[in-house]
């Protein structure tokens, strides 16, 4: 069974994120599939979201092409050890699905990870953030307190996708 891995988009700006996640990878337990964040490229849609009140449908998918951005940054560097998800083409194929995802703010790469998960039978999904998710919180709690998007509880709950939480930054502060 793959794993796949969200990559954060809040990590896209340390630099020592590239050979960090190289390393990390060769100590999981097989290849992986990586789901980029968006980050501050998907910020950016949301600023033109409220400058120019795009349709939400709009900016959701002007933001998964950012998504894109990153994973072509991550292709570039970590080919050779993992497998990196066009998030466009799959959110386009999976139109029209019973289960596809809706076209709001409420789905952000976290969704759509686990959206990759559920769709490839993953035995697992691993969040690569930069905090620490909090000890006896739910996933509904975790979405409220803004640490995951708001459809990923319900993702994660129909998939029955086990998830473990890696906060990256700490990887990174070790490494050096």
């Amino acid at each position: 069974m793959p794993i796949v891995v969200k990559v954060g988009g809040s990590l896209f700006d340390h630099p020592g994120l590239f050979p960090a996640l190289r390393q990390w990878l060769g100590e999981q337990p097989q290849r992986a599939l990586l789901v980029p964040g968006g980050g501050p490229a998907a910020d950016v849609v949301r600023q033109y979201h409220r400058t120019h009140h795009l349709k939400e449908t709009d900016s959701h998918w002007l933001a998964i092409r950012m998504m894109d951005i990153n994973g072509a940054l991550l292709r570039g560097q970590l080919s050779d050890v993992a497998d990196v998800v066009e998030a466009f083409e799959f959110c386009r194929s999976d139109e029209g699905n019973q289960q596809s995802l809706e076209h709001t703010w409420r789905v952000t790469s976290d969704a759509i990870a686990a959206r990759i998960a559920e769709k490839r039978g993953a035995g697992e999904l691993v969040l690569l953030k930069s905090i620490d998710l909090p000890e006896r919180i739910s996933w509904q709690q975790a979405a409220e307190a803004g640490l995951v998007d708001h459809a990923f509880p319900t993702m994660i709950t129909r998939g029955r996708i086990p998830v473990r939480w890696v906060n990256f930054r700490t990887t990174l502060a070790r490494r050096g």
